[in-house]
Protein backbone atom coordinates (compact mmCIF):
# COMPACT_ATOMS: atom_id res chain seq x y z
CA UNK A 1 0.00 0.00 0.00
CA UNK A 2 1.10 3.14 -0.75
CA UNK A 3 2.11 5.72 1.37
CA UNK A 4 -0.18 8.62 1.70
CA UNK A 5 0.75 12.50 0.37
CA UNK A 6 1.25 15.15 3.23
CA UNK A 7 -0.08 17.60 1.68
CA UNK A 8 0.39 20.62 4.80
CA UNK A 9 4.02 19.31 4.44
CA UNK A 10 3.89 19.88 0.68
CA UNK A 11 2.19 23.25 0.90
CA UNK A 12 4.37 24.62 3.59
CA UNK A 13 7.20 23.59 1.45
CA UNK A 14 5.73 25.58 -1.43
CA UNK A 15 4.69 28.66 0.67
CA UNK A 16 8.98 28.31 1.93
CA UNK A 17 9.94 28.00 -1.63
CA UNK A 18 7.31 31.43 -3.02
CA UNK A 19 9.00 33.53 -0.39
CA UNK A 20 12.70 32.56 -1.61
CA UNK A 21 12.18 33.04 -4.85
CA UNK A 22 10.42 36.46 -3.69
CA UNK A 23 13.13 37.62 -2.17
CA UNK A 24 15.97 36.58 -4.81
CA UNK A 25 13.83 39.03 -7.11
CA UNK A 26 13.85 41.62 -4.54
CA UNK A 27 17.54 41.05 -3.62
CA UNK A 28 18.57 40.68 -7.63
CA UNK A 29 16.48 43.99 -8.42
CA UNK A 30 18.61 45.84 -6.07
CA UNK A 31 21.52 44.84 -7.47
CA UNK A 32 20.68 45.96 -11.09
CA UNK A 33 19.67 49.18 -9.30
CA UNK A 34 22.90 49.27 -8.28
CA UNK A 35 24.85 47.92 -11.16
CA UNK A 36 23.33 50.43 -13.36
CA UNK A 37 24.04 53.44 -11.19
CA UNK A 38 19.97 54.22 -10.76
CA UNK A 39 21.19 53.86 -7.01
CA UNK A 40 21.49 57.53 -6.62
CA UNK A 41 18.31 58.38 -7.90
CA UNK A 42 16.09 59.59 -4.88
CA UNK A 43 13.71 56.73 -4.06
CA UNK A 44 10.92 59.21 -5.83
CA UNK A 45 12.65 60.03 -8.93
CA UNK A 46 13.41 55.95 -9.54
CA UNK A 47 9.95 55.28 -8.71
CA UNK A 48 8.67 57.82 -11.25
CA UNK A 49 11.33 56.49 -14.30
CA UNK A 50 9.98 52.63 -13.43
CA UNK A 51 6.25 53.95 -13.83
CA UNK A 52 6.86 55.89 -16.90
CA UNK A 53 9.09 53.08 -18.00
CA UNK A 54 5.69 50.59 -17.25
CA UNK A 55 3.36 52.96 -18.92
CA UNK A 56 5.12 53.39 -22.36
CA UNK A 57 3.72 51.72 -25.15
CA UNK A 58 6.11 52.59 -27.52
CA UNK A 59 7.69 49.90 -29.41
CA UNK A 60 10.75 51.71 -30.85
CA UNK A 61 11.73 53.13 -27.57
CA UNK A 62 10.55 49.73 -26.16
CA UNK A 63 12.87 47.93 -28.43
CA UNK A 64 15.80 50.79 -28.08
CA UNK A 65 15.76 50.09 -24.34
CA UNK A 66 15.76 45.94 -24.43
CA UNK A 67 19.02 46.92 -26.96
CA UNK A 68 20.72 48.87 -24.24
CA UNK A 69 19.69 46.01 -21.34
CA UNK A 70 21.31 43.19 -23.65
CA UNK A 71 24.42 45.29 -24.36
CA UNK A 72 24.13 46.15 -20.39
CA UNK A 73 24.40 42.60 -19.47
CA UNK A 74 27.16 41.24 -22.34
CA UNK A 75 29.53 43.63 -21.05
CA UNK A 76 29.29 43.10 -17.69
CA UNK A 77 31.97 40.49 -15.88
CA UNK A 78 30.45 37.32 -14.92
CA UNK A 79 30.21 35.98 -11.65
CA UNK A 80 31.87 32.97 -11.74
CA UNK A 81 35.10 34.89 -13.22
CA UNK A 82 37.61 34.71 -10.67
CA UNK A 83 38.25 38.14 -9.48
CA UNK A 84 41.43 38.70 -10.75
CA UNK A 85 39.63 38.51 -14.30
CA UNK A 86 36.68 40.73 -13.39
CA UNK A 87 39.21 43.35 -12.52
CA UNK A 88 41.06 42.81 -15.18
CA UNK A 89 38.37 42.77 -17.77
CA UNK A 90 36.23 46.09 -16.05
CA UNK A 91 39.51 47.84 -16.13
CA UNK A 92 39.71 47.16 -20.00
CA UNK A 93 36.46 48.26 -20.87
CA UNK A 94 35.48 51.22 -18.32
CA UNK A 95 37.51 54.03 -19.93
CA UNK A 96 35.80 54.29 -23.40
CA UNK A 97 33.25 51.79 -22.89
CA UNK A 98 30.70 53.93 -20.92
CA UNK A 99 27.56 55.43 -22.60
CA UNK A 100 25.61 58.65 -21.57
CA UNK A 101 22.15 58.23 -20.91
CA UNK A 102 21.46 59.60 -24.61
CA UNK A 103 23.16 56.67 -25.67
CA UNK A 104 26.23 58.24 -27.01
CA UNK A 105 29.08 56.86 -26.25
CA UNK A 106 31.67 58.56 -23.34
CA UNK A 107 34.83 59.57 -25.17
CA UNK A 108 37.73 57.28 -26.27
Amino acid sequence: MRKPRDFDTELKALGHKARDLKSRKVQQLGELVIATGADTLTADELAGALIVLAETKDTKKMEAWARRGVAFFQNRPRRNAKASERDHDSAQTQPGGTQTPSGNTGPA
